[in-house]
């Protein structure tokens, strides 16, 4: 039994199902996917990611390499630059799919970004594989050379690696404005490495959109598992771990804490007591725009973009992240922006277009940033407001209310600091296993963490064929039906 319907679980029950077992699904909701559910929100023909829309983790990750997107009829999109940071006074630092054409744009700042940036994306596989995989599973990394220097670079906040390579506006704000996608204050260690990391990816794999919404992905493990005489069941609440009693194993794509509560007196208190401090982040308020013309930004380069991250400098961007995760609110946030129509046009009808957003909040808030999101977007968009035909917003308290996963609003299932990304959720070596005999955590709750990768359902069905089945040698993923 898999209980969530999310990436991780759905990337559990396909390597259980590999192996020959049977295996079946149950899901809260009406629809599969968790965070990668498209919706129509306002009106019909135009489709809304609700939440994880730009996939470049679902591009280079092992997972999904194996899972082969394309032969499983997901097109990857990849906009013309993949990601922009406008800036005051009508510039913008553009990150193209090119590692060259992005240092030339830095100006005195080009061989720094080359000299940070070039060798990891030379080895992109290898880091991306060495982070992703389970330590239960790790061997010895090819570009050991690299690893580390990723390590050292990575461990620090990002205002110090901002800081150490860079001295122009532009890149330091170009890897601030990634870094920030972690939800963490900025000035926290290990901030660096996210900032590394997604900026590494934007040259190695791109920053892609799936073409007609992330729920095609969702869909297309749905019919995988489905193929292979798996079953998916929606609108299937647990509450408890007993229904599944004479199961040889059970695989939970949820939080630690609705772990906890499924499993009742099951669990031992010291347990119980690491769970009751695994500490869950910031959350998000989303909006989603229909508009009647793309958005006006004042750099015209910005218009070709994917994501833009609109926040101004690095020193306003780490100000916009800290105010949430102390619990307050700023009318200055860093806004997390995409525009799913400029490379997706197929997500309106004709001429038609449509603008994702989402700013981090105090965990639990139920306060609408609606007024200080637009004008951050206006500020480097002047005439935007002019363009909204409709809108529909979510609060952190309903991002819960829609995905029980997100306690608060935070939709990385707690936060990624060092501590609890070395202990995930428990400190433990084995963190995908409970004291629940044959019950083991997938979600992403548990290393590597966060993002649509399927490696922490990935990891943890591959301790239960081990641990429940015997299975030692790990079955490769099957392909798609002729």
């Amino acid at each position: 039994m898999v209980v969530g319907a999310g990436p991780n679980g759905l990337a559990a029950a396909l390597r259980l199902a590999a192996a020959g077992l049977r295996v079946q699904v149950v899901e809260a909701a009406e629809r599969p996917g968790g965070g990668m559910r498209t919706e129509e929100l306002m009106r019909p023909g135009f489709l809304h990611d609700v939440c994880s829309i730009v996939q470049p983790m679902a591009a280079a990750g092992p997972f999904f390499r194996e899972f082969d997107l394309e032969s499983r009829g997901v097109r990857l999109v990849q906009p013309e630059i993949n990601f922009a940071h406008p800036l005051d006074g009508g510039r913008a630092a553009l990150s193209h799919r090119s590692l060259e054409e992005t240092a030339a744009g830095l100006g005195a700042d080009a061989a720094a970004y080359r000299r940070l940036f070039g060798p990891l994306v030379e080895h992109g596989t290898d880091v991306v594989d060495f982070f992703l995989t389970s330590r239960l599973r790790r061997l010895p990394t090819r570009s050991p050379l690299q690893i580390a220097h990723f390590g050292l670079n990575g461990l620090p906040n990002v205002r110090w690696l901002a800081h150490r390579y860079f001295e122009t506006e532009g890149a330091r704000a170009l890897l601030g404005g990634a870094a920030a996608h972690g939800m963490l204050d900025l000035s926290k260690p290990l901030t660096s490495a996210l900032g590394m990391l997604l900026t590494m990816l934007s040259h190695h794999v791109g920053w892609p959109l799936i073409q007609g919404g992330s729920q095609k992905l969702a869909d297309a493990m749905v019919t995988a598992i489905e193929e292979q005489g798996g079953e998916v069941v929606t609108g299937h609440h647990v509450t408890d771990l007993r229904e599944f009693d004479g199961v040889p194993a059970v695989l939970l794509d949820t939080t630690p804490e609705a772990f906890v509560a499924m499993a009742g007196d099951r669990v031992n208190a010291g347990y119980r007591r690491w769970v009751s401090r695994y500490r869950h982040g910031a959350g998000v308020f989303k909006i989603d725009w229909i508009l009647s013309e793309p958005v006006p930004w004042a750099n015209a380069e910005v218009r070709r973009a994917g994501t833009i991250h609109v926040a101004g400098n690095l020193d306003e961007t780490i100000a916009g992240e800290r105010a949430p995760n102390r619990g307050r609110l700023t009318d200055r946030p860093y806004v997390l922006a995409v525009q799913p129509t400029v490379p997706d046009p197929s997500r309106a009808p004709e001429g038609g277009h449509i603008l994702w957003a989402y700013v981090h909040v105090p965990h639990g808030s139920d306060v609408d940033m609606t007024d200080a999101i637009e004008n951050q977007i206006e500020r480097f968009a002047p005439g935007f407001r002019d363009t909204v035909v409709e809108r529909h917003t979510k609060t952190a308290v309903q991002m819960e209310r829609w995905n029980p996963s997100y306690l608060g609003g935070d939709i990385s299932n707690g936060q990624a600091t060092l501590r609890q990304m070395l202990a995930r959720p428990v400190p433990r070596w084995n963190t995908y296993k409970t004291p629940v005999r044959g019950t083991y955590l997938a979600s992403a709750a548990t290393p590597p963490g966060p993002a649509v990768h399927g490696q922490c359902g990935d990891n943890a069905a591959r301790v239960a064929l081990r641990e429940v089945f015997g299975v030692r040698t790990v079955p490769p993923l099957r392909p798609p039906a002729a």
